[in-house]
């Protein structure tokens, strides 16, 4: 680690590098992908149970309290986002075609993600209450709002129709292991001492969502089914729409007078679209078209915003990091170490 910080190489990125790589040469097929999201579950389940731990009930309650940073992210989320989606109708057909856009808005009208949002707030040291509070809150209205925006805005033959699978499985994957570390938090704390342990877990979790979603576009052939210039264009779409939002929503939350932690969650929450919920849906909202092809936007937008994120959550990580380091160390903690 040390050799890599006198290289000025980050080992977050390097491990996200290293997935990538991973998947392209040896993509889970068959009962290997089944054993990667049993994995990917269990891994995003200990995230959030640990999180439940680590906090303080009353930081908690703080977190749901905190309507205005969660108003903010879900109004970038469902009305910035669509606004951006609608507005790039204008480059049809001239740098995509009508297929390619159909994808592109539909990635505007999903939930911000859970998992990878959250895990990126606790590696920049950001306001993990809000975080949790933030992106669930944005996957439940999600399940409804999504499928809503979807018959608005857009044509599709397949019913819209929203299993309450997805409510559930918010429900068991991320809120009972986050209930359960509150409840448990008293008899963890040999645990919570080892920052190791958690750091651990962000990061581990954070590299298995990118090979499962790197391993299925290569296991479905995603990539191959689009000439070289359309992809260009679509990652010079999605890499213009994520700086737009990053902008707006660093500006915005300096606007309402945030602190560090929750311009952190704005950021994080509000940037990012959710891989997860918007596969499952497409299935079911576009039945009869081709899904794949559909979904590429959101694929290219997701690995995307995992780079830059994990970027910047590690860089100011470090700089709180080294932030702490830098203060002086009180009179109580002095007699302690006396």
């Amino acid at each position: 680690m040390k050799f890599l910080a006198k290289l000025r190489i980050d080992a977050f990125m390097l491990g996200i590098l290293a997935s990538v790589l991973v998947a392209a040469v040896l993509p889970a097929r068959g009962a290997a992908a089944g054993v990667l999201e049993w994995a990917t579950t269990i891994a995003i389940g200990v995230l959030f149970f640990l999180y439940g731990a680590r906090l303080e009930p009353r930081e908690a309650i703080r977190g749901l309290k905190h309507w205005r940073l969660h108003s903010a992210v879900l109004a970038v989320t469902y009305l910035v986002f669509p606004l951006i989606g609608l507005a790039l109708r204008l480059l049809v057909p001239s740098v995509i075609t009508e297929e390619l856009y159909t994808g592109v808005l539909y990635l505007t009208l999903l939930p911000s993600t859970v998992q990878s949002s959250i895990a990126f707030t606790s590696i920049a040291r950001g306001n993990v209450a809000g975080a949790v509070v933030s992106a669930s809150l944005s996957n439940l209205i999600g399940v409804f709002a999504t499928p809503l925006l979807v018959m608005l805005l857009m044509q599709t033959t397949g019913g819209a129709t929203v299993s309450p699978k997805a409510i559930v499985s918010i429900v068991l994957q991320l809120l009972l292991p986050f209930l359960a570390g509150q409840v448990l938090r008293s008899r963890l704390r040999w645990l919570l001492k080892h920052a190791t342990v958690t750091k651990t877990v962000d990061r581990g979790s954070v590299y298995l969502v990118v090979y499962a979603a790197f391993s299925a576009g290569m296991v479905e052939h995603i990539w191959s089914g689009i000439s070289p210039w359309s992809l260009v264009a679509v990652v010079g779409i999605c890499v213009g729409m994520l700086a737009a939002v990053l902008g707006l929503t660093s500006v915005v939350s300096k606007l309402f007078g945030f602190d560090r932690g929750d311009r952190i969650v704005m950021i994080f929450c509000g940037s990012k679209k959710s891989l997860a919920s918007g596969l499952p849906m497409a299935t079911v909202l576009f039945a009869g078209h081709a899904v794949g092809l559909i979904v590429l936007p959101l694929m290219i937008f997701h690995q995307i915003q995992l780079f830059t994120c994990a970027s910047l959550a590690g860089r100011w990580g470090r700089e709180a990091e080294r932030a702490e380091a830098a203060q002086p160390v009180s009179s109580e903690q002095s007699a302690v170490a006396a």
